[in-house]
């Protein structure tokens, strides 16, 4: 996902500052890596976005009449899930994330299956197993701990398309990850692995999915690429990925 905003995540408060969003640098940066960039992002939490209102929303809307958009909770927080349904239902994303108690609403708002939901699940430190309680309330209690296969008929009758696996910091539980893109190869379920990705573990990471046959994948890479002095993303670092998505596929 491309961030609206040219300094990406690496403060953030990246929408606070509306001269941080470049809209012509989108573009630019969607014809450099056409095969990489699956949408832009604009997180709308409070911390994110300062005093701004809604205006980082509509400046998002603009650039996605060109573009692509997705559409995430800010810094991860499941309280913002009933705020993403709503803010989607509007700007009709190509892409949202979600927790996994947030598909359904998201999905019945859009009125629409085109757009692609995904929803969180958890490593639990057994090999076939998710914790799906990550919601506003159900991620305060224990762990609810499914089999995979439950878990991804659970997030279809949900209206979800894929499962974002996180935290999986890196390669820590590099066999439940390993599980996890077996069974959405089977099931005919996109995986978004997410946390801990960077340049020393990433192609390992997307080979695992696509050896198992997942058929859509999007790796969420995040702070690992940016330049921590200036808040930019480093292109060099995303044309390495690039390389190595495409090696992957040989």
């Amino acid at each position: 996902m491309l961030n609206i905003s040219k300094w990406g995540i690496v403060e953030q408060d990246e929408l606070a500052d509306l001269s941080k969003i470049q809209e012509e640098l989108v573009p630019q940066s969607l014809q450099q890596f056409p095969e990489f960039i699956v949408g832009i992002k604009a997180r709308m939490s409070k911390t994110v976005i300062g005093t701004n209102g809604i205006t980082p929303l509509e400046l998002a809307k603009k650039i996605q009449q060109k573009n692509a958009l997705s559409v995430g909770l800010g810094a991860g927080d499941p309280n913002q899930s009933q705020m993403v349904s709503r803010i989607s239902s509007v700007l009709q994303p190509q892409h949202i994330n979600q927790v996994f108690t947030g598909a359904a609403t998201s999905r019945a708002l859009l009125g629409q299956e085109e757009t692609i939901i995904n929803s969180l699940v958890s490593p639990t430190g057994k090999v076939g197993y998710v914790n799906i309680a990550t919601g506003p309330l159900s991620s305060k209690e224990a762990p609810a701990e499914v089999p995979l296969a439950t878990a991804i008929a659970l997030l279809k009758d949900l209206g979800a398309s894929s499962i974002k696996y996180f935290p999986m910091k890196g390669l820590a539980h590099k066999d439940e990850y390993e599980a996890v893109a077996k069974a959405c190869a089977e099931h005919d379920f996109y995986l978004e692995p997410t946390g801990g990705i960077d340049l020393d573990n990433f192609e390992e990471i997307v080979q695992i999915a696509v050896d198992a046959g997942v058929k859509k994948i999007i790796p969420h890479v995040y702070s690992s690429i940016i330049d921590a002095e200036t808040g930019d993303t480093r292109p060099e670092d995303v044309q390495t990925l690039l390389a190595m998505a495409k090696n992957t596929l040989k």
